[in-house]
């Protein structure tokens, strides 16, 4: 593995870890320059293709819903860790489908569910985009919703 600091080619694991789910987690120090670093392997399953809106099929890619997910919660207090959390939780649910397809659709509902339980701004922010809010009302209704839904349907 190549030490991103100083670029060499020996390393040396210190720790590991099962995350639980489809990656192991990787502590790793550069024999080189002694600094430490993070490294997530992922299993390596049958590809997954998604069915987009206009019926084309893409790979699946995990960078994908990574980039969608960072931009909804850029400047909000969620560490890497949780991030990581949330792409194996909802790459494990489409795995878990055992289909080679998967509408996009569901994945969007899945980014969404997962940032509704973790952060509420970064949910409008993700759901802005992904339902395509047109106006001021499409904010405020869904806001309306998610105030509703936090307390149990009872108004303040």
């Amino acid at each position: 593995m190549e030490c991103p600091y100083c670029h060499n080619i020996e390393t040396k694991v210190t720790d590991s870890r099962d995350t639980g789910t489809l990656s192991i987690r990787r502590r790793r120090e550069c024999l080189k320059c002694n600094k430490r670093f993070t490294t997530y392997e992922y299993i390596e399953l049958t590809p997954v293709y998604v069915k987009k809106k206009d019926g084309r099929l893409e790979k699946f890619d995990r960078n994908k819903i990574k980039n969608g997910i960072m931009k909804a919660l850029e400047k909000r207090p969620v560490d890497h860790e949780k991030i990581e959390e949330i792409l194996n939780s909802i790459e494990e649910k489409i795995r878990r489908i055992g289909s080679e397809q998967i509408e996009s659709k569901l994945i969007g509902e899945y980014v969404m569910d997962s940032l509704k339980e973790t952060d509420h701004v970064a949910y409008i922010r993700f759901a802005s985009v992904y339902r395509s809010f047109t106006d001021v009302s499409s904010f405020q209704e869904e806001v309306k919703n998610l105030i509703e839904q936090s307390t149990g349907g009872v108004k303040k």
